[in-house]
């Protein structure tokens, strides 16, 4: 008969035993909890470029991502100098007020004017004029029309530009593009490493 009373070799198998059965418990909830842990790693990794792409254009998103800190590295004042550092999609995004509303931009060299999409451009308060000679614009898209308007102020951290032309179309979607008429009117801009560099004639108070 098998002896499991104190002092006999079975009975100290049995603890053994235990005893490895309670370090496998734990080390699989261990493991179970490292695994959870890296999961939510992974999918906060893929959600939240998705969550910053989403903010440039909705700003109702952009608030939610705002309030929970998930933007990346933001423009900033350094002298006289507004610094823009480079976006995970590989472009260069700046915090623009227009009017009563603030947009998300997309800087772009190539682009003779600065665009607004409709809702943006409602949103800042600008007026729509249709010109007697439709404007027709040339996209990746193909050929689209445009409204035309002019923002009395555009202000970007310390520059400050007044009475900039500014081209508006449904087609555009929700993309609002900061053009070579904004650019040109600059003292100097330039692409240093992983930053775009902006610097205005007269710089004004940050507001």
């Amino acid at each position: 008969m098998t002896d499991f009373t104190p002092g006999g070799m079975p009975f100290y198998l049995l603890i053994a035993g235990v005893a490895v059965l309670v370090v496998l418990a734990r080390r699989i909830r261990i493991i179970g909890t490292l695994l959870t842990i890296g999961l939510v790693g992974v999918v906060a990794a893929l959600l939240v470029p998705l969550a910053r792409e989403r903010a440039r254009s909705d700003p109702d998103f952009e608030r939610i991502v705002t309030a929970l800190n998930l933007r990346g590295p933001e423009q900033q004042v350094v002298g006289t100098e507004m610094r823009v550092p480079m976006a995970r999609d590989g472009h260069f995004w700046v915090k623009v007020r227009i009017g009563g509303a603030e947009r998300r931009m997309l800087v772009d060299s190539g682009a003779t004017v600065t665009a607004m999409s409709q809702r943006s451009a409602e949103a800042a308060g600008l007026e729509l004029e249709s010109p007697v000679f439709p404007v027709v614009l040339q996209t990746a898209n193909g050929s689209i029309r445009a409204m035309t308007a002019t923002a009395p102020e555009l202000r970007i951290g310390n520059i400050v530009a007044r009475d900039v032309p500014i081209v508006v179309s449904p087609a555009f979607g929700d993309m609002d593009v900061l053009g070579m008429n904004f650019l040109s009117r600059l003292k100097s801009w330039r692409v240093e490493g992983r930053t775009l560099i902006l610097q205005p004639h007269h710089p004004q108070a940050v507001g």
